[in-house]
């Protein structure tokens, strides 16, 4: 007969069970259907295991690279910082502030000013999570939540009690803001969510290195860190420019004058007083004496909040005489 013959002594023994199964006289498919039913499964979790072993693997070598690299910065911005110790004498210069008004309303403020710190060191006190110790007018750290994390991007949200000081007034006001930060760049913009004072309240900073001792370089201007680094054999002292664009336009409510004046005057006040804030951090982080700009400021505080209540009378003055004019000229017919 046709196919494999089995005799009976195989069959007694089993051993001719087997060989039907060899030769796929009995079930053909049974074999291939036995294959991927046990061997294919077995494979897939064996190559997921693999998987999450090198996945495994890769996560323990990107930690260990970014615990590495946090270090490498640290002992870098330490050096920096120590060339400050060594010679820590350094100007604080006035703050360039210029501020563009529409109507009188929308208002769009630029702050330009030298710190005697290096970058990192002055973003991480601006992005410090307590940066209430710094700042003065930050009254309460209310709450700080990371909405996104990508790296050295992160998206944060910020409640906190600001305070304000303006003339002879004073108060706290809640800031909700949504801040994008770029360590990578040292950048970082803001929007104020809810406000009570304000329609529109947005901007953003950067910082950029200064290369203080750059005469050091003799033979060519250093054009990154590492060029100034190398040329000044690691004595050179690096500071920052911080640069604010802010723009803001106060509520309908305070949109008559002298309410929008007073508005825009207390945004003013408090960002000039977050730079006098920085500078006296960064003169405790030298380790030297302060520079001669808060200083004049002390000595003369009281002539200039004179002359700014002085602006604001004048102003309120001059509109209501404008405003009464207006309505006691008699009507040429």
């Amino acid at each position: 007969m046709g196919g494999s013959e089995i005799s009976r002594s195989e069959e007694k023994s089993g051993i001719g069970f087997v060989k039907l199964f060899e030769n796929n006289v009995v079930f053909p498919g049974f074999l291939v259907w036995m294959n991927q039913t046990i061997q294919e499964p077995l494979k897939a979790e064996f190559k997921r295991l693999r998987n999450v072993k090198e996945l495994s693997l890769v996560k323990s070598v990107s930690k260990i690279e970014t615990i590495y690299d946090e270090h490498r910065d640290e002992e870098k911005l330490e050096k920096q910082l120590q060339a400050w110790r060594d010679n820590p004498s350094w100007i604080d210069q006035p703050p360039k502030v210029v501020v563009k008004s529409q109507n009188g309303l929308f208002c769009h403020l630029n702050v330009e000013a030298d710190v005697g710190l290096p970058p990192e060191l002055v973003y991480n006190i601006f992005t410090h999570p307590d940066n209430k110790r710094y700042f003065k007018n930050i009254k309460e750290n209310i709450s700080r939540k990371v909405l996104i994390s990508e790296g050295l991007k992160q998206t944060v949200e910020v409640k906190q009690a600001a305070a304000w000081k303006f003339l002879w007034w004073a108060g706290t006001c809640p800031i909700h803001l949504i801040v994008e930060e770029n360590r990578k760049n040292l950048t970082s913009k803001y929007k104020q969510e809810t406000t009570m004072f304000m329609k529109v309240f947005e901007g953003c900073w950067k910082v950029e290195p200064l290369f203080i001792d750059e005469h050091m370089c003799e033979r060519s201007k250093p054009k990154s860190q590492e060029d100034y680094h190398s040329c000044s054999n690691g004595r050179g002292r690096i500071g920052s420019k911080v640069t604010m664009d802010q723009m803001f336009q106060p509520s309908a409510l305070l949109t008559p004058p002298p309410l929008s004046w007073y508005i825009r005057g207390i945004t003013i006040k408090t960002t000039e007083s977050m730079i006098e804030d920085l500078f006296a951090e960064a003169t405790r982080l030298r380790g030297g004496k302060g520079g001669g700009y808060i200083a004049d400021q002390e000595e003369n505080k009281v002539v200039f909040e004179k002359s700014k209540a002085d602006d604001i009378k004048e102003r309120w003055r001059s509109h209501r005489r404008t405003k009464r004019r207006r309505f006691t000229n008699p009507r040429t017919m």
